[in-house]
């Protein structure tokens, strides 16, 4: 086994003898496997152990043997206690997935405060044909089916192409013992009940079925390669986004990460694509939207404008031939006093900047929306930021009547989303001096008598 796994390592560069790497250490077999092929192999490491507080006495134990083998191999270890039914019920999340979510981000703070360049992951053969099947069985795209990858991100791991029985007998030939945990035999657990139940049946049909799932996995990762450079060309071509920064849809699909900015898909597109709802599928499922959700997405193209639809952290509207992606943004509420000239920061987002200036021969009007110039002579401090409230008027420049914001933004072809972020420029009258980032109020203009000047200009950030 121990050739298998350098060989496996040098094949896919995934370690290097001058590095620091973390491993994580269960005390099961295929952890301490993990552990002691590494360790012979002389790189440098570093051990973890979660006690996840799930089996008592027994969890207590296997901290116990964990931070023991860790000494007999001199190597640092590290352990962190997680209340981990709590988590589960406070997130509204299987036991497991709490699991999950609380080791991983564990390790990845870990990483960082030690220096590590990695964490070792003892999954092994038997586990990437079990997650391939669970994918399978609970509805998934090509992704589902490559497998586990041996890298991913941060993710290491050696042990995939070893089998559990290579394991076993690569810690017997060492004896080396390890911890058993009962909860591997509870079929309650989808992932058991496959490994215990399932497989065994489909092995006595084909003896060699890890093998071939894994070939097709295999082709599969081929084929999946294709479409998405095909899928990732063709969304580049298709979407559009109000603000010009280094962060892409497509790096954000790829991270499954939040999205920064808000996102325009031209439906037409969509549309004309040899498979509308895999392309959909490619762009949203990592967002967070489910497979049921997307197939009716795909089925609503021709709705009416406003039609909305959400995952637990983004929201996709269907608006006048686009379909509009973001991270899901509730209405502002907070409002903002400004007693005087200076930089208010309003939120992460958002900067505005307040300048006094007399006016000059060098004086150039400011002629886009995001900076204006207003006659001093006619505010009155305090001024207050807030968002729009149901009838709001005021006069547009250039024109003498007064218009209903509202009217205004919808003539203007603002989206719902936008408008949840709409901002108000009030004087301490309460009258709307500027419909923030889009128009002057005309009462506020700068005529020829203007002298005594007021610039205002926004800043926007975006993480």
């Amino acid at each position: 086994m121990l050739n298998k796994v350098s060989n496996y390592i040098d094949q896919f560069q995934l370690l290097d003898k001058n590095k620091l790497y973390l491993v994580a250490l269960s005390g099961g077999a295929d952890s301490v496997a993990l552990l002691l092929a590494l360790h012979q192999l002389g790189y440098r490491l570093e051990t973890v152990h979660c006690n996840f507080k799930l089996r008592g006495s027994e969890s207590d134990s296997d901290e116990i043997f964990c931070n023991n083998l860790a000494n007999k191999l001199n190597i640092k270890h590290h352990i962190i206690h997680f209340e981990t039914n709590t988590y589960a019920q406070l997130h509204k999340v299987s036991v497991e997935m709490a699991a999950r979510e609380l080791r991983y981000k564990y390790f990845e703070s870990l990483m960082g405060e030690i220096g590590a360049s990695g964490i070792c992951i003892a999954h092994h053969k038997e586990d990437s044909v079990e997650t391939i099947l669970l994918n399978l069985i609970r509805g998934t795209g090509l992704k589902g089916l490559t497998g586990i990858k041996p890298i991913n991100g941060n993710l290491i791991r050696p042990l995939l192409p070893c089998t559990r029985q290579e394991i076993e007998r690569f810690l017997k030939k060492n004896h080396q013992n390890f911890v058993i945990d009962g909860t591997n035999y509870d079929n309650v657990f989808h992932r058991n009940k496959l490994r215990n139940s399932i497989i065994p049946i489909i092995k006595e049909i084909n003896p060699s079925f890890d093998d071939s799932l894994l070939k097709l996995a295999s082709i599969v990762s081929g084929a999946s390669l294709i479409v998405e450079n095909s899928v990732t060309e063709y969304i580049t071509k298709i979407t559009q986004s109000e603000y010009s920064d280094k962060e892409t849809l497509i790096e954000c699909i790829k991270r499954g990460s939040l999205l920064s900015k808000v996102y325009f898909i031209d439906i037409n597109a969509v549309k004309e694509y040899s498979s509308p709802s895999y392309l959909l599928y490619f762009i949203l499922s990592p967002l967070g939207f489910s497979s049921p959700l997307i197939d009716q997405i795909a089925e609503s193209l021709d709705s009416q404008t406003g039609k909305t639809w959400k995952s637990h952290t983004h929201e996709l509207l269907l608006d006048r031939g686009k379909l509009i992606l973001s991270r899901i943004i509730p209405s502002i509420e907070k409002e903002m006093k400004i007693p005087e000239e200076g930089r208010y920061v309003f939120s992460s987002e958002l900067t505005i900047v307040f300048k006094k200036l007399i006016r000059d021969n060098n004086f150039v009007i400011p002629t886009t929306s995001e900076k204006i110039a207003i006659d001093a002579r006619r505010v009155q401090f305090p001024l207050l930021v807030r968002p729009i409230h149901a009838g709001d008027r005021f006069i547009p420049f250039g024109m003498k009547g007064s218009k209903l914001v509202s009217d205004f933004l919808t003539d203007i072809k603002m989206n719902v989303i936008d408008r949840r972020k709409q901002l108000v420029l009030c004087d301490a009258g309460g009258n709307i001096i500027w419909l923030v980032g889009q128009r002057l109020d005309n009462r506020y203009r700068i005529d020829d008598t203007s002298v005594n000047l007021l610039l205002i200009h926004i800043e926007r950030t975006f993480d």
